[in-house]
């Protein structure tokens, strides 16, 4: 907008030209008029100026004709000489015999042309030379005739000086006038008519009367004031009408884009958000969920308690809808009289996905009171998920819907994915996280213990706890299909102070029948970040009277790396009580060498899936002898999982490993059968010994 308004031919300077050009020829045609006037003057003094001369020495001429006397009418015609404008001069007799004459040159100058114009080349006076009679009746007798010419250029040559002076003092006198009458019009008319286009130059053209103009200095109540004024009234009522405008293309579109019982999207805006939000996350490699919500038999929800109590029930649930879903940002919208639709965006995978249709029946279910009448509805709900069912905004959402058609033909107030596998998978996760909340209360749990082996002495040094669910149905379910549910819902704390107490309670039992060994235990991520995991473990100790030293905890690298600091703090002090901390799973995480430093470490973990391939696979091979290494480096013991061949327990004995564990020395052992095995491998061990230093002998 600012292009607009730059100047091209400022008014400034057009007034300067025009005041300049008609100053000057107002001054040029006055000067004019004076030296025309002044013209006139000196033409009337000539001519005054011939007509005394010839009044002058009319007598003596008259005296030198009537005598004949030419030396007196030479002197007379001498003494005129003198004069410089005088070129000519005679005294003749009637017939015109001169009795004397005299004559002179014309003045020489450039500027004759101009004064003959004017004044003419000379000018002639002439009188009749008589004497006057006294006698009544007498007429008087001419003696002659006395002639004189003027040269007009000498007082000519006056007047154009004089005219020169006129013309030059009227040009400056008329400059002076423009450029005052410039300055002038410049201070009261042009200034602040800049003044009044910067301020024009400020407005804002989709808010017109946020920048108002300011009145210029100076000009309160005059014109510009009021036309200040005037443009003032005329951007607040453009501003007025365009708001007016807007708030009914507002209202307008809102209608179109909103439904207006509940205020949500509808189809068609919630359309145009997915595909905003299929877009963002191509750019992030996220996915998100569509879930279509159908609320059960809505049908005869309005036929029993009417239309107007159906209308607050879908009012109510939009506005349960457009409430804070935790961390996962939900757009939701109404499809027709019963449906719903909600984008969940970003979601991890499928199971996230149906965490959020599962808080969607939950919000759903809660109970509405509406007048007197508690009333509780259930919803069926179909999700897809981009970009595993489809790329394309109108088909996901048709899958969605098609989905949640699908599964209220079947039941209601439940979930069912567009794809059957993904379908029935996440109802068997579903199915197992109820199953895995009465594990614990119904007694499923138990542990088993793996001995953990000294490869220098060969002797058993300790046990890691190991906890296995025997499902009533299902039979054993392997730990890592449940113990992640369990970090994800947070049962995982009281599953984790379970097996802490129960092996505690069995080292304690084993010590009593005289195996004081060491057990090592699992403990969580999510064990970890509780506040009082250090109070709730001591007591523990002290309630099953177990040395600190006896225990050993075995965290994951995941399992401190979200608060470092924090995790730091809490193995200090339980490494302060005496319980040593072991690393798990070592090299599978973000191995860090900042936290080996700044951890209160005695043991690493080599996990099994590099003891496996050892000596088969190179990379295997190094990355162990590489932990070996570090461990060696650090002051820090090494233990290999896995251990299933002797070739493997020689190479990581001869290697410099500390301990070891896996189904070469025995498998995961129920409590009463590791104090059997306990006793057979120490007796094998000294047998062992004996006939080796028998064969010394």
């Amino acid at each position: 907008m600012t292009k607009d308004f730059v100047l091209e031919n400022r008014l400034g300077y057009r007034m300067l030209r025009w005041v300049l050009a008609v100053a000057i020829v107002t001054g040029i045609i006055l000067s004019v008029l004076q030296m025309l006037t002044d013209a006139r003057r000196v033409s009337s003094e000539l001519d005054r100026h011939g007509l005394q001369t010839l009044a002058l020495i009319r007598d003596p001429a008259t005296q030198a004709i009537f005598s004949v006397d030419e030396e007196l009418a030479e002197q007379v015609l001498e003494g005129l000489f003198e004069l410089d404008a005088l070129i000519s001069a005679s005294i003749s007799h009637p017939d015109g015999d001169q009795l004397a004459s005299r004559s002179s040159q014309l003045a020489d100058s450039s500027y004759r042309p101009l004064t003959d114009f004017f004044f003419g080349t000379s000018r002639t006076y002439s009188t009749s030379l008589n004497r006057s009679v006294d006698a009544p009746g007498e007429t008087a007798i001419d003696y002659g005739e006395l002639t004189l010419v003027y040269d007009t250029f000498p007082r000519a040559n006056n007047w154009i000086e004089r005219s020169a002076v006129t013309l030059a003092v009227g040009i400056a006198r008329a400059l002076l006038a423009a450029f005052a009458a410039f300055i002038l019009i410049h201070w009261l008319l042009t200034r602040p008519l800049q003044h009044i286009v910067r301020s024009l130059t400020r407005v804002d053209p989709a808010h017109p009367d946020r920048y108002l103009l300011e009145c210029p200095a100076g000009h309160h109540g005059d014109e510009l004031d009021l036309y200040v004024r005037a443009t003032n009234r005329l951007l607040v009522a453009i501003e007025d009408s365009r708001q007016r405008q807007e708030d009914a293309e507002a209202r307008a579109n809102r209608l179109t884009r909103y439904d207006r019982l509940t205020g949500l999207p509808t189809r068609e805006t919630i359309l145009s958000n997915l595909s905003t939000s299929i877009s963002e996350c191509l750019k992030s490699g996220e996915r998100l969920a569509v879930c279509c919500c159908g609320i059960d038999d809505f049908k005869s929800i309005n036929e029993q308690l009417g239309y107007h109590t159906g209308d607050q029930i879908l009012q109510t649930v939009a506005e349960r809808l457009q409430k804070p879903f935790g961390n996962t940002r939900m757009l939701a919208g109404r499809l027709n009289s019963d449906q719903f639709v909600v984008i969940a965006s970003p979601v991890e995978d499928e199971y996230e996905a149906a965490e959020v249709a599962e808080s969607l029946l939950s919000l759903f279910s809660e109970k509405m009171s509406l007048g007197d009448t508690p009333i509780r509805i259930t919803a069926t709900i179909g999700v897809a998920i981009y970009p595993t069912d489809t790329d394309h905004p109108d088909r996901l959402l048709q899958h969605a819907e098609h989905t949640m058609t699908l599964a209220k033909g079947d039941a209601s107030n439940h979930i069912r994915f567009f794809i059957a596998s993904v379908d029935q998978e996440i109802r068997a996760r579903k199915q197992l996280e109820k199953d895995l909340a009465q594990a614990l209360p119904e007694r499923q749990f138990h542990l088993v213990y793996q001995p953990q082996i000294n490869l220098q002495s060969g002797r058993l040094v300790g046990a890691e706890a190991l906890l296995r669910w025997n499902h009533p149905e299902q039979g054993l379910v392997p730990p890592d299909h449940f113990i992640p549910l369990a970090e994800l819902n947070g049962s995982i704390v009281e599953i984790g102070h379970w097996v802490l107490n129960e092996a505690c309670r069995q080292a304690a039992a084993w010590a009593a029948s005289g195996l004081p060994i060491r057990i090592a235990v699992n403990l969580s991520a999510v064990q970890l970040r509780q506040p009082h995991i250090v109070g709730t473990i001591l007591d523990t100790l002290g309630r099953h009277q177990i040395p600190p030293g006896r225990l050993e905890l075995e965290i994951t690298e995941t399992g401190f790396m979200e608060n470092m600091e924090d995790a730091i703090s809490k193995l200090r002090q339980l490494n302060s009580a005496g319980i040593t901390i072991a690393v798990d799973d070592f090299g599978t995480g973000y191995s860090s060498l900042t936290y080996l430093k700044k951890m209160p470490l005695q043991h690493l973990k080599i996990d099994k899936q590099f003891i496996q391939d050892l000596l088969v696979n190179e990379d295997d091979t190094r990355i162990a002898n590489t932990i070996i290494d570090l461990g060696r480096s650090l002051n820090l013991s090494v233990i290999a999982e896995g251990v299933e061949t002797p070739e493997q327990e020689f190479y990581l004995r001869q290697r410099g490993c500390q301990m070891a564990q896996g189904y070469y020395f025995s498998r995961p052992l129920p409590p009463e059968e590791l104090f059997s095995f306990v006793a057979d491998f120490h007796g094998k061990l000294e047998k062992n010994m004996e006939n080796t230093e028998d064969n010394d002998h």
